[in-house]
């Protein structure tokens, strides 16, 4: 399914401006058809996929107990 580069935007949770920039660097892939660019929607698939891992990591490094303390005395 093909999206204008404003839904993209809306999809993604960016600014418009970026993803144009973005598209016209050739950093997002899209379809020019003589009025305006479409950017196929599957494409961002992968990246929310590894968007969520991360989260998932982070969340269980956070829920993580921390060592027990080892209570090394003072000498002095």
């Amino acid at each position: 399914m093909y999206i204008t580069i404003e839904e993209a935007a809306e999809h993604l949770g960016m600014p418009i401006g970026q993803v144009q920039k973005y598209v016209l660097e050739g950093r997002i892939r899209s379809v020019h058809d003589g009025e305006q660019f479409l950017i196929n929607k599957a494409q961002f698939t992968l990246y929310f996929e590894q968007l969520e891992a991360l989260k998932q990591q982070i969340d269980d490094w956070r829920n993580e107990p921390l060592p027990p303390d080892r209570d090394i005395k003072d000498e002095d």
